[in-house]
């Protein structure tokens, strides 16, 4: 099987499938991740083909100690942290410095989450079998393979009541509900799977906005909440504003302009966090209260844009707080095998 083969991808729905057939899993809150063992090479590969064992040596090393060493899985790195995962952890990994690496592996190993199951450890391909072959063959090798806390099976149903409760959970490690075929075959680089996630809202105090590249008109909109300490933290951004708005919001807004804007932690210039490509924005007195779509929070912010869907002049902005967006915090081990 060759090392540059990609993983069968989902693609984003607004609900789970209801017909029989189907098999669901949590999505989890990590790297996607394609192991490769033949013998005592190993390596790890990103759904973009990136190489991650230099990363994740510590995974390597366990890997290599497994008693089956021929498979080729598909699965999640994760990086546990207190009672959830750390996407950041995940991130900070990947560094040009060894010495860096080493030391967070120390500090912060990652686990691997199987779900799926290619090559079998006699060389067997399983990519045209259906997933219930898959599956049975990766519990076998799962209890064959007696490793340590290191590496996890991610649990499933075909029961969609049961996924639901999943997505209705909502907690820090799950990132949504995937849904694949129980008859299928692995599909490699197709999106034959299904996703959906948690969508949820919430408040937040327009803290600042950037005008679009080129232009005098508004961009985006910079989101705040306030810490424990009354401070102002930058959270994110939407950028969903329509050609028929901007006019008026940019004479609001200009209207509003007046420093610091964020008292506690502000915008940057762009960041993993953030497509936008300009550092500069205008900081607002914190009157403006609105409400947004988002799908994830990670270290304290929203993970992608989010969606504007009103404003809330009924709102004071100091009601709007951290404990707003807060992840039900959910233990990795629960329900995992």
């Amino acid at each position: 099987m060759p090392i540059g083969i990609e993983p069968m991808e989902a693609k984003l729905v607004r609900s789970l499938p209801d017909e029989p057939g189907w098999q669901f899993e949590p999505k989890w809150d990590g790297f996607r991740c394609l192991v490769f063992r033949a013998g005592a090479e190993i390596d790890l590969r990103a759904k973009s083909g990136k190489k991650l064992a230099r990363y994740f040596p510590e995974m390597g090393a366990e890997l290599a100690a497994l008693k089956p060493n021929r498979f080729v899985l598909d699965g999640e790195l994760v990086i546990p942290v207190g009672a959830t995962l750390s996407f950041e952890a995940l991130q900070m990994r990947i560094h040009p410095a060894a010495s860096r690496i080493e030391k967070l592996a120390r500090q912060t190993p990652a686990s691997l989450v199987l779900f799926d199951m290619l090559l079998d450890e006699t060389g067997k391909s399983l990519i045209d079998a259906p997933l219930t072959e898959r599956r049975a063959a990766l519990e076998r090798f799962f209890t064959k393979a007696r490793a340590g806390k290191w590496l996890k099976l991610s649990p499933c149903t075909t029961k969609r009541s049961k996924a639901e409760r999943w997505l209705d959970e909502g907690d820090g490690a799950r990132d949504g509900v995937i849904a694949k075929r129980s008859d299928g075959a692995y599909l490699p680089g197709l999106r034959a799977m299904l996703k959906v996630k948690k969508i949820r809202t919430a408040d937040c105090v327009v803290g600042g906005f950037r005008y679009e590249s080129g232009s005098r008109a508004v961009g985006s909109l910079l989101l705040g909440l306030y810490n424990r300490d009354g401070k102002l933290d930058h959270v994110g951004f939407t950028a969903t504003i329509t050609d028929r708005e901007r006019p008026a919001l940019t004479k609001m807004l200009e209207a509003l302009i007046s420093p610091p804007g964020f008292t506690g932690k502000a915008p940057g210039g762009p960041s993993r966090w953030s497509t936008e490509r300009s550092g500069e924005w205008e900081p607002l007195q914190p009157k403006l209260v609105v409400e947004v779509r988002y799908d994830h929070v990670s270290g304290g912010r929203f993970r992608h844009g989010t969606k504007l869907v009103r404003f809330r002049p009924d709102k004071k902005p100091k009601q709007c707080t951290f404990d707003k967006i807060g992840p039900l915090l959910g233990s990795l081990s629960r329900g995992i095998g």
